[in-house]
């Protein structure tokens, strides 16, 4: 066995008591609040905890087995960590690992968090570029916010769609992180497709939600703000938070219960969110394309050394 993969996301907790430490890790070494912490833990609870994890193994068991070779799962902020799962890899004799990060936007933050065990472990690291504009993702996307507008009548010219990211800290933007770009690049494809699809382009909107705790600037516009003004076009809103490829809080929580009982108060009266694409066969159709993508890249530059 000589090259594996491993797909990478944010990661959670399953137990409630290990959140302080899940938020320290987030807040790099520095203690949360105990209103924080309570806070979180009272949207865990909500939804009956957080599906993330089971979700991105489900996506990594298909994707290994249209690819047939071991693709296994990290945590960037909470295990399986990165240095475990690679150290697991070696041992199995794993000697070049493609990192294909489960956010399609700065996926180099997700590469660094591998580098360092690669490099004790003197596995090649193969790092996939950003792939937010892959045409098979735009299309699953596309497809599942058009099934979702499908549970209501209500006509595709009068649907309001909003297209959510999770925001950033403003000072992660000044540093040079082309978050921001990479998303509005690959929400203006879906934009794109939504219009081909009968949708009305006027009536589609980007926002940045989840804004965290603290005194931070973050990247906006935050969903509220595009919820009230979007609501002077339309009564009717479908939310699609393509920024995120599986359920976890920021749907279930800040989409299923913060952003709906908001719309109410604003007076929509059609209030649809678009289900993640979790492990839906089309996205295994982009992860699988991705994946094998990097994998020819390695076997083609390996060609050409020989050549030399």
């Amino acid at each position: 066995m000589s090259d594996a993969l491993i797909v990478s996301c944010h990661g959670t907790v399953a137990r409630l008591e290990d959140l302080p430490a899940f938020l320290r890790n987030i807040r790099r070494g520095h203690e949360a609040p105990p209103e924080l912490v309570a806070e979180v833990r009272r949207r865990f609870e909500h939804i009956g905890g957080s599906p993330l994890m089971e979700i991105t193994a489900r996506q990594a068991a298909a994707l290994e087995a249209r690819l047939g070779l071991p693709v296994r799962v990290a945590g960037r902020l909470w295990a399986p960590y990165p240095a475990e799962v690679v150290a697991e890899l070696a041992r199995l004799g794993v000697r070049r690992l493609v990192s294909l990060p489960l956010a399609p936007q700065s996926v180099d933050v997700y590469h660094a968090a591998l580098a360092p065990a690669c490099a004790e472990h003197a596995l090649e690291l193969v790092r996939v570029p950003p792939w937010g504009t892959e045409p098979v993702l735009i299309e699953a996307f596309a497809s599942a916010l058009e099934t979702a507008a499908a549970a209501r009548a209500v006509p595709r010219g009068e649907l309001g769609v909003i297209l959510s990211a999770h925001s950033l800290p403003l000072r992660v933007l000044a540093s040079g992180d082309p978050y921001e770009q990479q998303f509005r690049a690959m929400a203006e494809l879906v934009a794109s497709a939504l219009v081909a699809r009968g949708f009305t382009g006027s009536l589609v909107r980007v926002a940045f939600q989840s804004q965290g705790f603290g005194a931070d600037a973050w990247l906006g516009p935050t969903l509220e703000d595009t919820l009230a003004e979007l609501r002077r076009d339309t009564a009717h809103v479908l939310l699609g938070a393509i920024g995120f490829v599986a359920e976890h809080v920021e749907t279930l929580y800040d989409l299923d219960v913060e952003a709906r009982a908001l719309a109410e108060r604003l007076g929509y009266g059609t209030f649809l969110r678009m289900p993640a694409l979790d492990d839906a066969p089309r996205f295994i159709d982009a992860l699988e394309l991705v994946a094998r993508r990097a994998l020819a890249s390695c076997e083609l530059v390996g060609q050409l050394l020989l050549r030399d």
